[in-house]
């Protein structure tokens, strides 16, 4: 079957089997009733002749004046008049040709020529209204349907794009210092400018994988958490305390990759090396009526003008949105004195 319609397109296919179906339905009706004759045969046959002629030329013509592209309220009226139209077209040509073969039944002898096209102009116009609507429909719901998976093909592409725009921020900023301290830990204490060194290759490796995730595993999230920390202990040295309180059902869970790591960072900018005697670090993670909740607090004080207009609360905000919808938040405060605290709260899928 489909060797066979491979070359005939969708319009043709549906013309064949419209006036085909057409043919059958007139044949069946005429033989239960006998009144199929020669005359009858030849009408029909010139009926249908003209209607896949003109109906073709009204495709011609839609396509010609691009009604499709127009207004519904100007589609409408459109194919009401072209119907109209070319039914007025094909009843004079009809009752010409019926006149001049000699085919009028008895009751059309009776008939003015004016009157015959009348009477064949208005059943024309019944069946070509009727073409028109399934032309309509059709290109209308396939349209519809293209819209649709257009708009799709669209907003999976901005996701993309706003995910990838995203992460290529979310770089670890820490290097330079890291390296810095990783320099002066080579004489000092070589063992543990090797585990650093270790440490920074983990943290760049997981930063490239994320190009490729859209998710992460709360569990590998905290192990480049823990490496970006040992990291930073180096530099702040008895500055920085960090304490874990993570529920072991949690780590299944997924979240953006790196956005742990982007919060935990904004806690040590902005709260730990601003205060000459350092402070803590503070990450929880439990399950609560349904949703995942991830917290980090961090000695300091909130600084709202500064900490909201940085790119990591924008990406973590916007990221949450794109992946978990609507019901997934973010929110960061200061919890009590000199106690800041960013919360994401997440969906359990």
């Amino acid at each position: 079957m489909n060797f066979q319609f491979k070359f005939i397109s969708k319009y043709w296919l549906f013309q064949l089997l419209g006036w085909g179906t057409f043919i059958s339905i007139n044949t069946f009706f005429a033989v239960t009733f006998s009144q199929i004759d020669h005359v009858y045969i030849n009408r029909l046959i010139i009926f249908v002749g003209i209607g896949f002629l003109m109906s073709h030329l009204m495709r011609t013509l839609v396509k010609r004046i691009a009604l499709l592209s127009k207004p519904l309220a100007y589609q409408i009226i459109g194919f009401i008049l072209i119907s109209l139209v070319f039914a007025l077209t094909i009843g004079f040509i009809e009752a010409q040709i019926i006149i001049m073969a000699g085919l009028e039944y008895k009751e059309e002898l009776k008939l003015a020529m004016s009157q015959q096209v009348i009477a064949n102009s208005f059943y024309s116009f019944i069946y070509l209204f009727i073409w028109n609507c399934i032309y309509f429909i059709y290109h209308y719901i396939t349209e519809t349907r293209q819209q649709q998976v257009d708009t799709l093909k669209l907003e999976t592409l901005v996701k993309s794009l706003e995910l990838k725009t995203i992460k290529s921020h979310i770089n670890p900023h820490f290097i330079f210092n890291a390296l810095n301290s990783i320099r002066a830990l080579i004489d000092e204490n070589p063992e543990r400018a090797r585990h650093a060194v270790t440490a920074l290759s983990n943290i760049l490796r997981s930063s490239m994988l994320t190009d490729q995730q859209e998710t992460i595993s709360l569990e590998k999230e905290l192990n480049i958490v823990q490496d970006y920390l040992a990291l930073e202990q180096i530099r702040f040295e008895d500055r920085l305390s960090v304490i874990y309180e993570i529920d072991d059902e949690t780590l299944d869970n997924v979240i953006p990759p790196m956005m742990l790591q982007m919060l935990v960072e904004n806690a040590i900018k902005h709260g730990i090396s601003k205060l000459v005697e350092g402070g803590v670090v503070k990450i929880i993670s439990k399950e609560e009526n349904g949703f995942f909740s991830l917290v980090v607090q961090n000695t300091g004080h909130f600084e709202s003008r500064l900490n909201l207009e940085g790119f990591g609360i924008q990406s973590t905000e916007s990221r949450l949105r794109l992946i978990f919808g609507a019901s997934a938040s973010f929110s960061i405060f200061e919890k009590e004195d000199s106690i800041v605290e960013a919360k994401v709260i997440i969906p359990q899928i």
